[in-house]
């Protein structure tokens, strides 16, 4: 994998984790600030970070397995582990929302990506 997609693979996780808090911010009407967003959005991001150092994500960014599934599983895991030690709650529903949310985006792009290198070795 080229160097630059390494740098663009964090990116779309990041983004995941990003999009996942800024549409549930706006749903739950707590507001787009960007303090806000920060506010909320670390937990998530600091366990993806986590995902990526455990599952030396770098190696191999983005394969759907193992490397996809377990930074998936880290994130969720450990941003529930951050919320419930900082005082935030972590009702069920809202781990099901963040897990099945989370999943579709994190393996949602590796899936895409997957699919397009396919087309391409097929039409190549």
């Amino acid at each position: 994998m080229r160097s630059i997609a390494v740098p663009l693979a964090l990116a779309a996780d990041l983004l995941c984790v990003l999009a996942f808090v800024v549409i549930g911010r706006t749903d739950h009407g707590t507001g787009t600030a960007l303090a806000g967003i920060a506010g909320t959005a670390w937990p998530f991001a600091a366990a993806m970070v986590l995902g990526w150092v455990v599952t030396q994500a770098w190696r191999t960014p983005d394969r759907i397995w193992p490397t996809g599934v377990f930074v998936w599983a880290v994130t969720v895991a450990g941003a529930m582990a951050l919320r419930l030690a900082t005082g935030e709650n972590a009702p069920l529903g809202f781990v099901v929302v963040t897990s099945v949310f989370l999943a579709a985006t994190m393996l949602g792009w590796r899936a895409g990506l997957l699919v397009v290198r396919r087309a391409r070795r097929r039409a190549g």
